[in-house]
């Protein structure tokens, strides 16, 4: 099937094969084609140019546009979609006054979450899941990294990631599993955070390697959770099942995690509220991509990662959802890319790059999506008539989304 869109107001993002992510000065520019057409062939972007050019006659189907803005569709590199109930307590408790870590200490938190996962029947976590999944997806995110770290156990690790696998063959978007098993210390070993490593790394590791459930491995290296030399004890123990990791680091605290991470190639670390100098040099001229959640920032009110200070020292930086029950219950792309205009400072050049060619990047999909680029996924957005791509965050309040192109199809 060939799909000829024509009309197109402005086509965004446009790149070549070279553009694998963006730093500094250059996320601020998103190249862009005024009145111009895009042919996609089955999944794939054929082609695309100005107007004139367009051949309408190999088309199977033609599509106008009237002027409509199309960019590839929206990359969240970092989620925890797959979970169980809610938290909304927690949320009344934090307007009452408790902080995050008070929540934590009294039963809150992560092992609130973990209690609830354990307890749901696989099929049922599945169908919460499946909800989520297809939000997100009408809001423009057309591939998504998924989370495991609510279950725990080696069972309940093990029932997240098969729910991960089962979405991935479900859905057309493209999705990533993690394993997180790491996320916190269950109270079966509370006090004994290496007893619980122990496990995470002889009995589950193995077992989500067997049963190739995971393209990465995490681990949340925060004080209170896991320390520095947790993380490079599990990810020694990854590479030798190929995984690769993405970090939770430096939410509430620098620990030191930033320079291991690095050390040790993680794909990207994520969170960075506070970042210091060790921290940017270390990112700098490395391969790991930096990754800020805002909404995190937004909905517990910590502070939000310095953008600004960041790519002003010629940094790249992606951005997520981080969608969880907890932190973050929103997946929505949209409010990402507003709120990190309106709170970090970006520029909406910025902010566009960071959610598409970056986050392609933290996600290993570079060579496949986050661009208008011949041979990449048709993993498209159609907005609604707008009067430039500056509207998308200044409009924050709205989502506008005219159509999502998955895969080739519309959804």
């Amino acid at each position: 099937m060939r799909t000829l869109y024509i009309n197109i107001g402005e086509l965004l993002q446009i790149r070549d094969h070279s553009t694998t992510y963006l730093s500094g000065n250059e996320m601020n520019i998103l190249p862009r084609l005024q009145d111009a057409f895009l042919l996609v062939e089955n999944d794939t972007i054929a082609d695309f140019g100005e107007m004139r050019y367009a051949d309408a006659v190999s088309a199977d189907r033609i599509i106008d546009l009237q002027g409509k803005f199309m960019l590839p569709a929206w990359i969240d590199s970092h989620t925890h979609l797959v979970y169980a109930g809610n938290r909304e307590q927690e949320f009344v408790d934090r307007i009452n006054g408790l902080t995050y870590e008070e929540i934590a200490s009294k039963g809150g938190g992560i092992l609130n979450s973990a209690k609830r996962l354990q307890e749901t029947p696989e099929d049922d976590l599945y169908e919460q899941s499946k909800l989520r999944l297809e939000q997100v997806m009408a809001q423009g995110t057309g591939a998504i990294e998924i989370k495991s770290g609510y279950g725990l156990t080696p069972e309940a690790e093990l029932k997240m990631l098969r729910v991960i696998k089962r979405l991935q063959a479900d859905f057309p978007a493209t999705i990533k599993a993690t394993f997180l098993g790491a996320h916190a210390v269950p109270a079966a070993h509370k006090g004994n955070r290496d007893e619980y490593m122990n496990v995470v790394i002889n009995e589950m590791l193995p077992a989500v390697a067997e049963e190739k459930l995971a393209d990465f491995v995490d681990i949340f290296c925060e004080k209170g959770y896991f320390s520095v030399e947790d993380m490079e004890r599990l990810l020694r123990a990854s590479k030798k099942f190929d995984l690769k990791a993405k970090v939770h680091v430096n939410q509430f605290n620098i620990t030191g995690g930033v320079p291991a991470a690095v050390k040790h190639n993680a794909l990207s670390v994520d969170h960075l509220e506070i970042i210091n100098e060790e921290d940017i040099a270390a990112l700098k001229n490395s391969d790991t991509m930096p990754v800020a959640l805002p909404l995190c920032s937004f909905f517990i009110s910590i502070p939000y990662t310095p953008a600004r200070r960041m790519i002003d020292a010629g940094l790249p930086l992606a951005l997520a959802s981080d969608y969880n029950p907890g932190t973050s219950p929103s997946g929505n792309m949209n409010l990402v890319i507003a709120t990190a205009c309106i709170k970090m400072n970006m520029t909406p050049e910025e902010a566009i790059n960071a959610a598409t060619v970056n986050a392609a990047y933290a996600m290993g999909l570079e060579a496949t999506h986050g661009s208008i680029t011949k041979g990449k996924k048709a993993n498209l957005i159609i907005t609604k008539s707008i009067p430039s791509y500056g509207y998308l965050p200044y409009d924050f309040g709205n989502t506008n989304i005219h159509q999502v192109i998955l895969e080739g199809k519309e959804i």
